[in-house]
């Protein structure tokens, strides 16, 4: 690996300066991104091994981030276990027919991963091959919580209230269900690795919405049996947006790194993992429409009060479609000057 800087500070090796690289980095904010957007559906980018290669090298070149991020979706999930999911431009992901009974979880069936989501593999191969391990590639998933925050609520929600009140008034189904998600996603990230992916990455994002009792109950239970099959086949970082409650209980896995958002400070973060594990993040992604020369100086801040070792350069959450790519290279240009 020609720059490996990210799996040593993964590693928790001392590294010259922290690794950079941004959630959503392939995608929505890059021009050229844009305008295979104009020509191909969202799920022919995804399941295009070619576009999806390309989509992920471009920031790369581009941005000069120190890892790759296979294009996808988490909800190429929900799919293989034979739930329709609709991208809608300007609406986001949509289930036509959202699981509410038993009946629909009893009905979802065992699956193949690896047939059924062959082009994501044929992707990894194909994006390696192009980096020519030039930087390390990252191969992720959402949590079960977040993908069956979808498949229940049927659509994008800031409360997600649907999903919650299946928990809540069929635990059995809702755990059933947790369940057979869990188990595809531990078949599909041990493809993904077995195919090319140098880290995997746990995306949470919507735990923040659970109490810290029901986070356990419904959301770690399951993120934990995951870390659990895959941390000796490859580093694993678990991102919880929100849940900064559960930073120390997220402490005791397995875990490579953690990432978090940036409603905690540094000092907070680093209290509540012991000093012991690699933490990721935690740049306001919004912080990105400031004038280049602030980005540089918070960036800059960010690194002094995380310190420079067990810690990625990251964002709070992914980067925004209005970020302007030039402050984009600043918050990665100012990290790799950083010391």
């Amino acid at each position: 690996m020609k720059n490996d800087l990210f799996l040593r500070a993964l590693r928790g090796e001392k590294v010259e300066r922290p690794p950079v690289w941004m959630m959503r980095q392939a995608g929505r904010y890059l021009p050229d991104y844009m305008k295979l957007r104009e020509k191909y559906s969202f799920f022919e980018r995804v399941e295009t091994p070619e576009l999806t290669t390309e989509i992920t090298v471009m920031p790369v070149h581009q941005v000069g981030v120190d890892a790759a991020i296979i294009f996808s979706d988490i909800l190429v999930i929900p799919q293989a276990l034979e739930v329709e999911v609709q991208m809608i431009p300007g609406t986001g992901p949509v289930i036509p027919d959202p699981i509410r009974t038993k009946e629909q979880v009893e009905a979802i069936p065992e699956i193949d991963v690896k047939d059924r989501l062959h082009y994501v593999m044929d992707a990894l191969r194909l994006t390696k091959q192009e980096l020519n391990d030039a930087v390390p590639l990252i191969g992720f998933a959402g949590s079960p919580w977040t993908v069956f925050c979808y498949m229940v609520e049927g659509k994008g929600s800031k409360t997600f209230d649907k999903a919650k009140a299946f928990c809540y008034t069929q635990p059995e189904a809702a755990h059933l269900l947790l369940e057979k998600i869990t188990h595809a996603t531990i078949a599909y990230l041990k493809e993904k690795v077995a195919s090319g992916a140098d880290a995997i990455q746990i995306f949470d994002s919507w735990g923040g919405l659970l109490s810290p009792v029901d986070y356990e109950i419904f959301s770690l239970r399951y993120i934990r049996e995951i870390v659990e099959a895959i941390h000796h086949l490859a580093p694993v970082i678990v991102f919880g947006k929100g849940c900064w409650f559960a930073l120390e209980e997220m402490a005791q896995m397995p875990v490579s790194a953690l990432g978090i958002d940036w409603t905690i400070s540094p000092h907070m973060a680093r209290e509540f993992t012991q000093y012991h594990v690699t933490l990721q993040g935690n740049f306001d992604p919004a912080r990105l429409l400031s004038p280049i020369p602030e980005i540089k100086k918070l960036a800059r801040q960010m690194v002094d009060n995380f310190g420079k070792y067990r810690y990625v350069a990251n964002l709070g959450h992914g980067i925004l479609p209005n970020i302007p790519v030039a402050h984009a290279k600043a918050f990665v240009e100012a990290i790799k000057e950083y010391g």
